[in-house]
């Protein structure tokens, strides 16, 4: 079953005691918090900063799940220069960075953790540049083997597609055979990336088969953000439906990009307006309602997606 849940980027004000008892006010089995890693105060909420004792304890206490870890770690930059920057430059902070998010997410429970690729960089084109990432994400997905905690690659920058993801996950799995090591890396889609690329979602879905470990769903229209169910840019009913056709078990995580748009869009609804809609929104596609029977089976069964 699909599960509902939000991503904190909605509200990066709100302490963690908020964003707990407001995704079980507005009947949200799960939540997706956003993290910048170590000493980052971007957010009020960074679960970086906070004892992971407190964190399981705020949203057990609730009964609210952390489907996920949003980090915005990216395996893409190049070696500079190409040889001698292989002894002068620290080329694993990344590795580092998403090996410590792992952890964190290992300490609170939390089944599953996203980065991404991102972008074509330094000599050798798109052959090198996977292959980068490849080696890269290889170590880091070694170290979640045995902690209960899957990562996922999101799709964005030049690999905005499933086939494109498809490309970098076969690439991981070479790297770790050979080394030995674990191959489990699956797939956040999000959906308004994906159809913005040209692709069709229920095609993407197909391709992603059971690396699908999260769905992420937000809507625009002329770049200003919307509801899911309001005509825009992006036909999210109609990946939610080819995801639920498919029998997806994974978390759709709805993202109001109100932190990234504020500046550009001053007048965006509030938080405490649009999450609640988009609960509902997404309860009547699975044709339940927010607080239900059903809705509460989804609550006890979230921590089994990864």
């Amino acid at each position: 079953m699909l599960t509902p849940a939000f991503s904190s980027v909605a509200c990066p004000d709100w302490t963690l005691d908020r964003i707990a008892a407001a995704a079980a006010e507005y009947g949200y089995p799960a939540v997706e918090l956003r993290t910048f890693g170590d000493g980052s105060l971007s957010f009020a909420h960074d679960p970086a900063l906070t004892g992971t004792d407190k964190i399981r304890r705020i949203f057990g206490e609730v009964g609210v799940s952390i489907a996920s870890l949003g980090t915005s770690i990216s395996f893409h930059h190049a070696v500079d220069p190409p040889v001698l920057g292989h002894a002068i430059c620290d080329n694993e902070d990344t590795i580092r960075a998403a090996r410590r998010a792992i952890d964190l997410a290992a300490a609170i429970e939390c089944p599953l953790v996203r980065v991404f690729g991102f972008r074509l960089a330094g000599f050798g084109g798109r052959k090198a540049t996977v292959e980068r990432i490849a080696g890269r994400l290889s170590q880091v997905v070694d170290r979640a083997y045995n902690t209960g905690v899957r990562v996922m690659i999101e799709n964005g920058g030049d690999f905005s597609t499933a086939t494109e993801l498809m490309e970098i996950i076969d690439a991981v799995y070479s790297v770790a055979k050979q080394a030995g090591q674990s191959q489990l890396l699956s797939v956040c889609y999000n959906v308004a990336v994906g159809q913005i690329a040209g692709e069709d979602s229920a095609a993407a879905i197909n391709v992603l088969g059971n690396k699908l470990h999260a769905l992420r769903l937000k809507n625009a229209r002329d770049g200003r953000p919307v509801a899911i169910d309001e005509p825009g840019d992006v036909n999210c009913r109609a990946a939610f439906d080819a995801a639920k056709l498919a029998g997806a078990k994974v978390p759709v995580i709805f993202e109001w990009d109100r932190v990234w748009m504020k500046d550009t869009y001053p007048d965006l609804a509030s938080p405490e307006v649009v999450l609640p809609a988009a609960c509902r929104t997404l309860f009547s596609w699975l044709g339940n309602a927010p607080n239900s029977a059903d809705a509460r089976n989804v609550r006890t069964t979230v921590q089994n997606i990864a």
